[in-house]
C-alpha cells in the first residue's frame, strides 16, 4: 500500500462540506483500505474564516480558494459551494493544475458540464458528480457504467424532496399549498426562499443530468421544459383520487419512438396510485429507469440532507483516487448519439382538465367540438353543477403538448367556458 497520502481540498464547509470532512476523518482507516491510500484533507475553503468548525484544525482553513487549487500537490479537489461562479473557475483551475474533481453543483453541470468535461480531458482527470442528482441514491454511476451496454428509453423520478413533501402532505392531509408549503419550512425541509424548489428549477438541473448520460447526448437546462407546482390545488388532488391516482413534481426524460430525439421536462403529474413512483412519500426521492435489456428498475432514497450527499460525494472520492493510483481515468462524457432535444410541444401523453363552464344545454357539445378540431381525443368527461355554474372534467387520450396547447386556447374564447382552472398531465399509465 502507498503510504504517501492523496490530499484533498475541500471548497464549501457548509452542510454537505461539514460532513463530508467529519466523515473523512472519522472513516479514515476505512477509506485508506478502500483506497489503497490514505488520504488526507489538506485544506478547506469557506467565506467565513471565524466560524468554529468542529474536527477541522484551524490552520487548514482558508477564504483564498484559487490559492488551494493552484498549489499542485492536490490530487483532488471536492467542490460543495454550488452556484455557477466561482464554482466554474475553480474546477478549471483544478484541473489545469493536477487535481481531478468531484463536485455536487447540479446547477453548473447542466448548464456548462460538457465544457467541464471537455477540460477534465485535456488534462487526462476525472470530473466525478453522483452527489449532483438524487443525494445518497447511486445513480449516475449505474446509468453510465451499470447501464452503458443497454439502451435507456425513459428516466421518470421524483428528484427533490422538498416538493414531494409538500404534495404528499397535501395528498394525505387535503392541505392547501401554502400550509403544507408552511409545515415543510418550520421542518427544514424548505428553504426560506423555496423557489428553486417549487418552480421547478432544481429538479430540471437534475433532468438536464440524467438526460445527458441516459441518452449519450448533450441536454443543457435550457433545453428541458420547467413547469413549477405553485398552483397545484387541493382541487386536483381530489379529482386525481376519483382516478385512482395521486399528483407528483416529476422529472420525465425520454427517447421518442424512432429513436431520433429525446425530452427532458419538470412538472406536476398525475400518475396511478399503482405506478411504484405513487408510493414515494415525505422527502425521499426515487427514480423509475425502462431500458430495452434490464426492463424496469427503480431507485429510491433520501435526495439531500448533509449526511445523504456527503455519502454520495465519498463515494466518488474514493472512485476518483483508485484512478489516480492506477494511472487511469473513468468515463468522461458521453455524447456521441447526438440526437436532436425536441421541444415541449412534441411530447406526446395524457391531459386531465377542469373547466368552470356555463350550466346551460349544449356547452359539453361545444367543448367536445373543439376537442376533436384539434385532434384531442376525449376518454372520460365528468360534469356536475348547480345555479348556472358547472365544471367540466374531461380527461383525453394521448395527445401532442402541441395539440392540447392548440385545444385550450380555443376553449378559452368559448363563451360559454368561464375559465380553465387546471390543466395536468397523467403519466406512468
Amino acid at each position: 500500500m502507498r503510504t504517501r497520502p492523496l490530499k484533498v481540498a475541500l471548497l464549501g464547509c457548509g452542510v454537505v462540506g461539514s460532513e463530508v470532512a467529519r466523515i473523512m476523518t472519522t472513516h479514515a482507516d476505512d477509506l485508506t483500505a478502500r483506497i489503497g491510500a490514505p488520504v488526507e484533507l489538506a485544506g478547506v475553503a469557506v467565506r467565513r474564516p471565524d466560524k468554529v468548525r468542529e474536527g477541522i484544525a484551524p490552520e487548514l482553513v482558508t477564504t483564498d480558494a484559487t490559492a488551494l487549487v493552484k498549489r499542485g500537490d492536490i490530487d483532488v479537489v471536492i467542490e460543495v459551494i454550488g452556484g455557477i461562479e466561482p464554482a466554474r473557475g475553480l474546477i478549471t483551475t483544478a484541473f489545469e493544475h493536477g487535481a481531478s474533481v468531484v463536485s455536487a453543483n447540479k446547477a453548473l453541470l447542466a448548464q456548462d458540464g460538457a465544457a467541464l468535461h471537455a477540460v477534465a480531458g485535456q488534462h487526462d482527470k476525472d470530473l466525478y458528480y453522483e452527489a449532483a442528482v438524487a443525494g445518497a441514491i447511486p445513480l449516475i454511476r449505474p446509468l453510465r457504467e451499470s447501464l452503458a451496454g443497454d439502451k435507456i428509453n425513459r428516466v421518470m423520478g421524483i428528484v427533490n424532496g422538498t416538493t414531494n413533501f409538500i404534495l404528499d402532505k397535501m395528498d394525505s392531509t387535503g392541505a392547501g399549498y401554502q400550509e403544507a408549503l408552511d409545515e415543510a419550512t418550520a421542518l427544514g425541509y424548505a428553504e426560506a426562499d423555496p423557489t428553486a424548489d417549487v418552480e421547478g428549477f432544481d429538479a430540471a438541473a437534475k433532468a438536464a443530468i440524467l438526460a445527458g448520460i441516459a441518452f449519450h447526448t448533450r441536454v443543457r437546462l435550457d433545453d428541458v421544459y420547467r413547469e413549477g407546482m405553485t398552483e397545484v390545488t387541493a382541487a386536483d388532488f381530489a379529482s386525481a383520487k376519483e382516478m385512482g391516482c395521486t399528483i407528483k413534481l416529476l422529472a420525465i426524460c425520454e427517447r421518442a419512438e424512432d429513436g431520433q430525439s429525446v425530452t427532458a421536462r419538470v412538472h406536476p403529474a398525475m400518475i396511478p396510485l399503482s405506478h411504484p413512483l405513487a408510493s414515494v412519500r415525505g422527502a425521499y426521492n426515487a427514480v423509475f429507469v425502462e431500458s430495452d435489456a434490464a426492463g424496469q428498475l427503480m431507485f429510491y432514497g433520501p435526495g439531500a440532507g448533509g449526511s445523504p450527499t456527503a455519502s454520495a460525494v465519498l463515494g466518488d472520492l474514493v472512485a476518483v483516487c483508485r484512478n489516480r493510483l492506477s494511472g487511469t481515468t473513468g468515463p468522461g462524457e458521453s455524447a456521441y448519439a447526438a440526437l436532436r432535444v425536441s421541444p415541449m410541444g412534441d411530447v406526446v401523453t395524457r391531459y386531465h382538465i377542469s373547466l368552470d363552464v356555463a350550466d346551460k344545454p349544449g356547452v359539453l357539445a361545444q367543448v367536445a367540438t373543439v376537442f376533436a378540431e384539434h385532434g384531442v381525443s376525449i376518454d372520460t368527461v365528468r360534469q356536475s353543477g348547480k345555479d348556472g355554474e358547472a365544471s367540466l372534467v374531461v380527461v383525453t387520450h394521448r395527445a401532442s403538448d402541441a395539440a392540447l396547447t392548440g385545444t385550450v386556447e380555443a376553449l378559452r374564447k368559448l363563451d360559454t367556458v368561464r375559465g380553465v382552472a387546471s390543466i395536468m398531465r397523467v403519466e406512468g399509465e
